[in-house]
This record gives C-alpha cells, sequence and structure tokens, in this order.
C-alpha cells in the first residue's frame, strides 16, 4: 500500500470518527443539537454564542438623542450586555455602524454619525474589548431603516449598530 493511500484511509477514518457523538479522542463534546440536555438549535436565537442571539437577546443597536453623540443610560446596558458577550466570544469581530436621521446635511450628518460610532467603540473598549477587534463607520443619513418625515421615524434612524463578523483568521 502506497504512502499516499495510507494518509487517505487515515483521513477518511478521522472524518467518519468525528461523525459520531463523541470527539476524536472519545470525549463528550457536551450538549448539541439533538442530545437530551440541548434546548436550542446552534446558530439559533436561543444558542448564547449565536449572532441572532447577539442581535435578538443582547441587542444590536442604540438609540441617541437629537444632534447627540452621548451615551444614554439605557444605551450603557446595552453596551455593557454587548462587551461582555464580546468578551465570552472571542472569535467575532465588530463593525460599528453610525447612523443620523435624515434632518441636516450629509456632510453634518457623517460627522453625527462618525461620532455615534466612535462612542459606541470608545465605551466597548472601556469594558475590555480589544481596540482591534473593533471598527466603526458613519453612513450619516445614507440608510435610514424609518423613512418618513416624522418624530417616529426619526427616532429610529439616529442609533449605532454592532455589527458582528466571524474573525476567520485565527
Amino acid at each position: 500500500m502506497s504512502s499516499f493511500s495510507k494518509v487517505a484511509l487515515l483521513m477518511a477514518g478521522l472524518t467518519l470518527s468525528a461523525c459520531g457523538s463523541t470527539g476524536m479522542l472519545g470525549l463528550d463534546d457536551g450538549p448539541g443539537p439533538g442530545s437530551d440536555t440541548a434546548d436550542y438549535a446552534l446558530g439559533s436565537v436561543d444558542d448564547p454564542s449565536s449572532v441572532a442571539h447577539f442581535q435578538e437577546a443582547v441587542g444590536d443597536r442604540v438609540l441617541f438623542a437629537v444632534d447627540q453623540s452621548m451615551l444614554s443610560e439605557d444605551a450603557k446596558l446595552v453596551l455593557l450586555a454587548q462587551a461582555n458577550w464580546l468578551l465570552e466570544n472571542t472569535a467575532f469581530t465588530a463593525v460599528i455602524e453610525g447612523h443620523a436621521d435624515e434632518q441636516g446635511t450629509r456632510e453634518y450628518n457623517l460627522a453625527l454619525g462618525a461620532r455615534r460610532a466612535s462612542a459606541v467603540k470608545e465605551y466597548l473598549v472601556s469594558r475590555g474589548v480589544a481596540a482591534n477587534r473593533l471598527r466603526d463607520i458613519s453612513y450619516g443619513k445614507e440608510r435610514p431603516i424609518e423613512v418618513c418625515s416624522a418624530e417616529a421615524c426619526y427616532s429610529q434612524n439616529r442609533r449605532a449598530v454592532t455589527v458582528l463578523r466571524a474573525d476567520l483568521s485565527g
């Protein structure tokens, strides 16, 4: 049997052993989908390490007052939860998007969005998240989630959103 055939046979065996209920070393990998102890599907909102959980349960956005980039107490609570999640889930990086409502000039709103994103980034860093895991960007008024000329819409557009990215480098 050639060396290539031996390596191929070994790889096939390792691949098949990984498909079982225990890991390659015979150790239990813990609860997972289909096990009696798992209460959630991987990647679902109930999976505490999923993006869906971050977005829905932790909260991926904070809102701001008119012409403000200062964090409210409610925003700080959401950001503290974000920081804790990011500290526990180190395989993710984040892009913090700063947004503004449609009032004001494009230039003013880009600058305001940048200040909002920066305020969020600074808060997350102050809570222990490594700065090299965070990037901030401003979209100003260019990406509204609500479109109308009323305060109900404006208030939803004055926001900073933390968008997760899987760190595929490590």
